[in-house]
């Protein structure tokens, strides 16, 4: 099972990286942007996307001017300052209401989820950036037909880094 899991691990990443290239250097400029000029680059996560959190502010590398939103007002927020919103699917309620506030107080944000239900309005509506991570059912199959192995905060991590990587790319192409 490990070797199956990880042999569709493998091509997540590959789609991910094909469709996904583009975007990630957007997001990256997006974010760019905010630490040049002294912003705080918020991330704020639900479920078990939360663990990119932790590595984009506590891990090896972190990201420059990174910071955990705690829920304080968005009148702190200044025009120098962007966001990152990481949820499991783009029908998260918690995720949908917050990123509605942040649209309305016209404070730019990258989502990152997977689109499962285009029909609705949903933070994808609302980003600068969104990034599809493109798991909309579990990576193996089972005797009855039915799948799991849903890798969502793992497919995150990947997409974190990418974005990290390029940040750091253009933020040495900015101190040059």
């Amino acid at each position: 099972m490990l070797k199956m899991f990880s042999t569709q691990l493998s091509g997540l990443f590959k789609r991910l990286h094909e469709k996904e290239e583009e975007t990630i250097e957007d997001s990256s400029r997006l974010l760019a942007q905010a630490i040049v000029s002294d912003g705080k680059v918020y991330f704020y996560a639900t479920n078990e996307m939360a663990g990119v959190i932790e590595e984009a502010t506590k891990g090896m590398e972190p990201m420059p001017n990174a910071v955990e939103w705690t829920g304080a007002s968005l009148d702190l927020i200044t025009s120098n300052d962007r966001f990152i919103l990481f949820s499991r699917t783009n029908e998260e309620e918690e995720v949908n209401l917050f990123a509605k506030q942040l649209h309305e107080a016209q404070v730019p944000f990258i989502s990152i989820c997977s689109i499962t239900n285009p029909e609705i309005e949903s933070l994808v509506d609302l980003a600068e950036v969104t990034i599809n991570l493109k798991l909309t059912k579990g990576l193996l199959p089972d005797e009855k037909g039915n799948r799991y192995g849903y890798p969502s905060l793992i497919a995150a991590l990947f997409i974190y880094h990418g974005i990290k990587f390029t940040t750091d790319e253009i933020l040495k192409e900015y101190t040059i």
